[in-house]
């Protein structure tokens, strides 16, 4: 489908989804974003839902100005997948074992290593560059110092909620690798730290909502947080990388015969911030729910723990900002999935995946999310599928 355009106090507001199915709450929030006065575009995927601070699913375009609530706490959120020699013949007919090495690997929730991963010891990983990541910690807020220890031990590890690792098949039959993670407790404080400071600049107190609080150019506080955020985006990015590293460890160990070798890791963020030039213009673009889709630029967009994902390779659709969505999107929350679904549910939803499936991520139950063949057709102009993907490995924390 095309976009559908309603109207905002500065901006029109594009959205690629029937307006009529998107909750008030979410609506408010994306009109209450059209009248930022440094707006100078505001696109909306199908996969749009009510977020903290601002709406999920949401590209914001502005002009000398960032907002930190639009970028959400997760900083640098998303995705990487690789395409291995596998094919589901491969597979071994009890996956339980293959689960429990990936979650011996990689801690999940709240877990972290006990000693930092050294990247030099990860095949295929490169080592250059860590050193000169880690001092720049140093130049981060003061609020985070205290932190220095734990985000060492939490790189590589994959966190809670919708993050995941999976194995999964396409169509003809061949093995992927995926996982989704961002930038772990780090990324969080540092977010709130900028939100909090964002709040109380001056510029900020007539906003019709206090959460769309805004860093603007040339300040300390703009380049504060974009000295920290630019930081956080790297260490999420770096985190997948470590955990794709460990991932393809664990699997050439349990398919030693098959001798797996991998392709070229994909890899995307759909929580961040990027400079980027439309009609001559340099905008400060942020995707909140929301991969880049430059022409030929590859992306993932996962579904739920039980309907698979695709991969897909961008049109470059300047009215979007050259954007798409993240994933399914929400289309209840975790409190309502909670009340209305059952272990036993979640079991019946995830047949034939290897995950977990006790009340603890019923939250995470398939039909709390949106039909993921549904959020792709509505962005036919926006991508084309390369690859469907199906789990049959799913772990969550």
């Amino acid at each position: 489908m095309s976009y559908t355009e309603l109207p905002g106090a500065k901006v029109p507001i594009r959205m690629w989804t029937d307006p009529s199915t998107v909750e008030d709450g979410a609506l408010r929030q994306l009109q209450n974003t059209a009248t930022l006065p440094w707006i100078k575009g505001l696109a909306v995927m199908p996969d749009v839902h009510y977020g903290k601070g601002a709406t999920v699913g949401s590209v914001i375009a502005m002009q000398g100005a960032v907002c930190p609530a639009a970028v959400g706490v997760d900083i640098g959120c998303g995705m990487s997948a690789v395409k291995t020699s596998l094919t589901v013949n491969d597979l071994p007919g009890d996956l339980s074992r293959l689960r429990s090495r990936i979650e011996q690997a990689i801690p999940v929730g709240r877990g972290m290593h006990a000693d930092p991963v050294d990247p030099g010891s990860l095949y295929g990983l490169p080592a250059a560059g860590w050193d000169g990541f880690w001092e720049g910690f140093d130049g981060l807020a003061e609020a985070v110092k205290p932190r220095r220890e734990r985000a060492g031990q939490q790189m590589g590890t994959l966190g809670g909620g919708n993050h995941f690792v999976e194995l999964t098949f396409d169509e003809s039959g061949s093995i992927w690798l995926m996982l989704h993670s961002g930038s772990r407790n780090i990324g969080k404080e540092l977010a709130e730290f900028h939100i909090g400071v964002a709040q109380r600049l001056p510029h900020n107190q007539g906003l019709v909502d206090r959460d769309l609080a805004v860093f603007v150019s040339d300040t300390p506080q703009m380049a504060a947080y974009r000295r920290d955020l630019f930081w956080a985006q790297d260490y999420a990015k770096r985190n997948r990388a470590v955990m794709m590293a460990l991932l393809q460890d664990v699997v050439r160990k349990e398919f030693k015969k098959a001798k797996p070798t991998f392709d070229q890791v994909i890899s995307c963020h759909h929580n961040y911030v990027a400079e980027e030039r439309y009609e001559g213009v340099d905008l400060l673009v942020t995707r909140k729910g929301a991969i880049r889709a430059g022409s030929g630029e590859f992306g993932i967009i996962p579904g739920s723990m039980g309907t698979g994902s695709y991969i897909v390779k961008g049109l470059g659709s300047a009215a979007s900002f050259n954007s798409a969505s993240h994933g399914a999107g929400r289309r209840m929350s975790r409190t309502a999935a909670k009340r209305r679904y059952s272990a036993k549910d979640l079991e019946e939803q995830t047949r034939g995946v290897e995950c977990r499936k006790d009340a603890g991520v019923v939250d995470e139950i398939p039909a709390a999310y949106k039909p993921i063949e549904q959020v792709i057709e509505q962005q036919r102009d926006l991508v084309e599928v390369v690859a469907k993907l199906k789990q049959v490995v799913c772990v969550k924390g």
